[in-house]
């Protein structure tokens, strides 16, 4: 485990700003090195903003979208097309925009696919997806990603993997179904920690006074049973994104008086 490194913005807008121009960066960097690059992509307001930003930079042009792989962290299981998703949601801030090439465009099953209404069928089958798209130079049955990212819960969940239910317990499978999600819908597919610790690197967005608490546990050395944030970090790099209202009740020690 590598210790966290923070960056705060001064606002979500510009964290949302900030974050979207790192990751045409990495993307690039990554398919310039190793030909192509992998993002799992995250959900929620901070995720949705980033990938909005995203869309409306100009330098979004620099990346070869036709040699981007996206994966997602986490689903609401409900039936293709509904506004809840997140894959319809990343759709319509930017996939649509983008020329992306849709065998590359790895969705989590939805509720009305081949797998009915079995979300733990549907979970299975996305930890098999990944496991193809494994190669020997990777760790185990998926894929090393590039970057993958977070948003972070009140609570301090993280994809659908919420304090003390099973999900965040797994350390076998690397996508299990969730039953009884606290928020709604109850029902969801979600990555394991043991998944989304074969990232590079992992990014954690944080944005809002709401978030404040949250970062603030996840930080301070809590258990990643109570506070499944606290146990999402890459293998080489683990950074928190923030805006000064996520970091309120952070001590100033942890990042640098410069942050941006």
């Amino acid at each position: 485990m590598n210790t966290p490194q923070l960056v705060v913005h001064h606002d979500k807008e510009l964290m949302a700003q900030a974050a979207a121009a790192r990751l045409i960066t990495k993307i690039v960097d990554a398919q310039a090195s190793r030909g192509a690059a992998s993002v799992v992509l995250t959900g929620g307001r901070n995720g949705n903003g980033l990938l909005a930003a995203l869309a409306a930079q100009p330098a979004r042009d620099a990346i070869d979208w036709s040699r981007l792989d996206l994966w997602w962290g986490d689903e609401r299981f409900l039936p293709e097309g509904d506004p809840e998703r997140n894959v319809t949601q990343a759709r319509e801030a930017l996939l649509d925009s983008v020329p992306l090439d849709p065998k590359r465009v790895h969705a989590m099953p939805a509720s009305d696919g081949p797998h009915g209404a079995d979300a733990d069928a549907a979970a299975a089958a996305y930890a098999q997806e990944l496991a193809r798209a494994a190669g020997p130079e990777n760790h185990g049955t998926v894929p090393t990603f590039d970057v993958l990212m977070l948003g972070v819960g009140p609570d301090t969940h993280v994809a659908s993997l919420f304090p003390e239910l099973p999900a965040v317990r797994e350390t076998e499978r690397t996508v299990v179904g969730v039953h009884g999600a606290p928020k709604p819908p109850p029902t969801r597919t979600t990555l394991t920690l043991p998944a989304i610790r074969a990232a590079r690197e992992v990014w954690l967005l944080a944005a809002g006074e709401d978030k404040a608490n949250a970062a603030a546990i996840a930080l301070s050395g809590a258990g990643e049973i109570q506070a499944p944030a606290a146990g999402a970090y890459g293998r080489q790099r683990t950074l928190w994104l923030l805006d000064s209202a996520a970091a309120a009740q952070l001590p100033r020690s942890l990042y640098p008086p410069a942050s941006p």
